[in-house]
């Protein structure tokens, strides 16, 4: 396996960076805060950009947690990939991620030691710093549906880049805003979700009135229980059916939480 590191300050654009280098120099897979993304998919590992403090954050991009740690490597093992991209804030950094993983070392004067710096403008690196700081935004290479069920409740960006002629070919990142980030804590109102749940009957023609709505949140996702009358002439099912479905689409696009369970009565015709 050919172990390839990214090393630059935090904030300075690495983690949107790392697909460019994986497309340049055909590397299948990324360790990243945490994570092991194999050809753009996440398959192990917890973000340290769900920690809710940078010192938590730092000892899950060490993976200092000997469980999730021997998960990571045990994904590496199954998937066998042929090159890996490693990225940390310094040399020292990658190479104990290097070690704690079992990954093969990497020599002080490797050509595969790649600097931010070495890829990347000062103007670049100063716009990445302007998003960690001010905005408290944080890249991870991997698309947001990949990252929907870990990151519930943060707002999440995707980021889609196209290239070449085939422009069904797309390397995509997602921008999100961690916990520890200066912005704060974030919470929805049940009041909230009662509002959004009226608003999307009152859009449908087919549904005459929201009987009753039972909330059950978890850090991961909403379940909600809804109990609706659908108007005379409309057909039963298929107006159940779409308001089931453009209910669970807005609550996620309003909140930034995942929406994992619709359950729709119709209690009667109005």
């Amino acid at each position: 396996m050919d172990v390839y590191t990214l090393v630059g300050k935090s904030g300075t654009g690495k983690s949107f960076h790392a697909m460019n280098l994986c497309k340049k120099y055909n590397i299948e897979a990324i360790i990243d805060d945490g994570l092991f993304i194999y050809k753009n998919t996440v398959i192990e590992g917890v973000s340290a950009k769900r920690a809710s403090t940078k010192i938590g954050a730092v000892k899950t991009a060490l993976f200092l947690n000997d469980e999730m740690r021997d998960k990571v490597t045990a994904a590496i093992n199954r998937k066998k990939p042929e090159s890996i991209l490693v990225l940390g804030t310094s040399d020292g950094m990658v190479d104990r991620i290097i070690d704690r993983l079992g990954l093969p070392p990497l020599a002080e004067d490797s050509l595969r030691r790649i600097n931010i710096e070495d890829i990347t403008t000062p103007e670049e690196r100063a716009m990445a710093r302007e998003q960690r700081d001010h905005l408290g935004k944080h890249v991870i290479p991997a698309p947001a549906l990949q990252l929907k069920r870990s990151f519930a409740g943060y707002f999440m960006d995707p980021l889609r880049f196209f290239r070449g002629k085939d422009q069904g070919a797309a390397a995509e990142r997602t921008v999100v805003r961690p916990t520890y980030s200066y912005m704060g804590e974030y919470f929805v109102d049940e009041k909230v979700i009662n509002d959004i749940i009226t608003c999307v009957a009152g859009m449908m023609p087919a549904i005459g009135k929201v009987v009753y709505i039972v909330q059950e949140a978890s850090p991961e996702a909403y379940e909600l229980a809804v109990s609706i009358k659908v108007r005379r002439g409309y057909p039963i099912w298929e107006a159940a059916q779409a308001f089931q479905e453009n209910l669970s689409e807005m609550v996620e696009e309003m909140t930034a939480f995942n929406v994992a369970r619709v359950d729709v009565e119709v209690r009667g015709i109005n």
